[in-house]
């Protein structure tokens, strides 16, 4: 009987073993597609060129006997392509306030991975150089290194598909490329304190930049046609001159505007002044004429025009202004009650009108959150604003009564 019985247990065995192997298959993770030889070798490269500043751990996951695209900082290709291919790579621990890298950028490898798209290093102190070869690297479309020790020039040339672009707070000099600013897919510029000199390329910039930021370097001469996508302009710290009320007319969507520190000359267009510019930063150019608002400032607003040779009267339509600097300029005449209003009633944070020829300044007390400055004019500062000036406030606390021109307070 045994012997006989054999034969008809054998298919349910066979099938109890087929499904429970395929239960294992299906349990079992998938394989880790494998790294590309030529980019393993270029993180390998990487790893010997840089190295943690005291307090980072961020290569202590980098260990080659396991899988380099499970590493800090390094994303891959799908599992699905075979080989894997390194797509981003963000060197550095990304938190606030942690240790960056040093070392010397590793250009040489970094160039060595066609895949590359997004590229970004934190703040440190690497040296070293940015090349074509890399910049250029045909994939890639974030490139974000700031806030470390590189120099030289930039590279000539660019990835075609490049979006964003952050070099700031290095030491690169030279000029701006022309062909940077011609990329078409080009949303972020911020170049910003580097020692990068001369001229901004000139003709219409054609990247769709919606920010640009090029403060603190030594660029000099006017500023060309502006794409109207902008919404964040920071120009400050330069040599840069001229007229520049055609450029800025041209930009509906401007909501950030730093033009502070340079030799800019003529009028403040009307428009600027009632757009949607929540920061208006004007001061320490060599804007003269008068203030004519083509409507109030947005609400809460701070506009500096500190600094400058505007004329004129106080407009009224600064009283929606959060922050107001008219200090070192040659406003004349009263105060508009309803900026008065608006300080003392504390919607205004700051109001210095100091160093100018106003003949009426009638603000009352204002709150503790509040800080209104009169110093320096052709009438005595209400006493309730004394104390509110900066520590350079004034030269004193009324202007000689022979430069008022027989204006009297």
């Amino acid at each position: 009987m045994g012997p006989a019985r054999a034969p008809q247990r054998l298919p349910s065995l066979l099938a109890a073993a087929l499904v429970l192997l395929l239960l294992l298959l299906v349990a079992a993770p998938p394989a880790e597609a494998t790294l590309h030889p030529v980019d393993y070798l270029a993180l390998q490269a990487v790893r010997r060129a840089l190295s943690d500043l005291p307090g980072s751990r961020f290569f202590s996951s980098w260990d080659f006997t396991a899988d380099p695209c499970a590493f800090a900082g390094v994303s891959c290709s799908p599992a699905s392509a075979s080989p894997a291919r390194v797509v981003a790579l963000a060197l550095g621990d990304p938190r606030a306030g942690a240790p960056g890298l040093a070392g010397a950028f590793p250009a040489a490898a970094l160039a060595r991975l066609p895949a590359l798209a997004s590229l970004s290093l934190v703040p440190g102190r690497v040296t070293g150089a940015l090349p074509a070869a890399v910049a250029a690297l045909p994939a890639l479309r974030f490139l974000a290194l700031p806030d470390n020790l590189l120099s030289g020039p930039l590279p000539p040339a660019f990835a075609p598909g490049l979006r964003t672009l952050d070099l700031s707070r290095n030491a690169f000099s030279g000029a701006l490329p022309p062909p940077l600013l011609r990329l078409r897919a080009l949303r972020t510029l911020v170049l910003s304190h580097n020692a990068l000199a001369g001229g901004i390329p000139g003709g219409p910039v054609r990247a769709p930049l919606v920010h640009l930021d090029l403060r603190g370097n030594r660029l000099s001469g006017a500023v060309p046609p502006l794409p109207p996508t902008l919404v964040h302009l920071a120009l400050a710290g330069n040599r840069l001159s001229g007229p520049v009320g055609a450029v800025l007319r041209r930009l509906p969507r401007l909501a950030f505007l730093d033009l502070g520190g340079n030799r800019f000359s003529g009028e403040v267009p009307g428009e600027l002044l009632a757009s949607r510019i929540g920061y208006l930063q004007l001061r320490r150019n060599a804007f003269s004429g008068e203030l004519r608002p083509a409507g109030r400032v947005a609400p809460g607003a701070t506009v500096d025009l500190s600094h400058n040779a505007l004329s004129g009267r106080v407009p009224a339509e600064l009283a929606t202004a959060g922050a107001v600097y008219l200090n070192g300029n040659r406003f004349a005449g009263e105060v508009p009650r309803e900026v008065a209003a608006a300080a003392e009633a504390g919607r205004m944070r700051v109001l210095f009108l100091q160093d100018n020829f106003l003949t009426g300044v009638a603000v009352g007390a204002v709150p503790a959150s509040a800080a209104v400055c009169a110093h320096w004019n052709c009438v005595a500062p209400p006493p309730a604003v004394v104390a509110a000036c900066p520590a350079k406030g004034g030269r004193g606390r009324r202007r000689p009564q022979a430069q008022c021109g027989g204006r009297r307070g």
